[in-house]
């Protein structure tokens, strides 16, 4: 081997150990955990007070301090909130249900109806059940469809479980004393259930079966209660998916 060709080999095995020592000092780059959360998306809100509603719970419901909400509304207390009052929410966060759980051994079934309207929401049906003879409205829950400046799937809480009352939606075998009352907006003789609606029963219905140990056969449509004479919650709720959802989700 001539000097030149010696040259050439020791040219390439000094370029082979710069590159293979660049490789091996290549940074690496770094694993984050828990990987970093998706940020919140806030922006300004239009909340109607539905009944049973106060300044903290709308706070909760839009993760911000009560003083931010009275402050954008001009309220100088929290007792001058007004069932049906427009309420300018600001910087709110997406909003979440405030499923508040009572020590309790009254509640043994849970009862689901539809409200056989096309729009309602826990304000409207308040009205509606006034006209009645009740004091609010006869529901412990209301879930929404997206009407009546509701979210589809929004879930609503009544007076009547905040307090703790009986419900005025099933007196067949006494179920207002001992069943919890949630009602789906939406007439489920002519229309589906959405699914917003449905992932929301579900989640619903799983905190209080677990929390009052409420057996799923102690979950009935109206209907299905002895004594009742209705087709509520209406001819296409799905029972079928419903069950194997709550299953699943035990």
């Amino acid at each position: 081997m001539n000097k030149l060709d010696k040259f050439a080999v020791r040219v390439i095995i000094i370029g082979l150990t710069i590159i293979l020592s660049s490789c091996v000092r290549a940074p690496i780059m770094p694993v984050i955990y828990p990987p970093k959360e998706i940020p919140i998306l806030r922006q300004d809100a239009v909340h109607t007070v539905a009944p049973g509603e106060t300044v903290w719970r709308i706070a909760k419901m839009y993760n911000i301090e009560t003083k931010d909400i009275m402050r954008a509304n001009s309220l100088r207390k929290p007792e001058e909130l007004e069932m049906g009052q427009r309420l300018l929410i600001p910087d709110a966060a997406p909003l979440k249900a405030i499923i508040s759980l009572y020590p309790s051994n009254k509640w043994k079934y849970i009862i689901i109806h539809h409200s056989a309207t096309d729009v309602g929401n826990s304000l409207a049906f308040h009205e509606s059940h006034r006209l009645r003879g009740w004091k609010t409205v006869g529901y412990h829950f209301i879930i929404d469809n997206g009407t009546k400046d509701k979210q589809d799937g929004q879930i609503e809480v009544s007076p009547r479980w905040l307090k703790q009352q009986d419900g005025a939606h099933c007196n067949a075998s006494g179920m207002n004393k001992k069943g919890i009352g949630i009602c789906l907006v939406g007439n489920f003789n002519e229309q589906r259930v959405s699914e917003k609606q449905m992932e929301s029963l579900i989640y619903l219905i799983n905190r209080l079966k677990k929390y009052y140990r409420i057996p799923i056969r102690n979950i009935v449509g109206h209907g299905q209660v002895s004594g009742a004479k209705t087709e509520c919650p209406g001819k296409y709720f799905p029972w079928r998916t419903f069950e194997t959802r709550l299953r699943a989700s035990d």
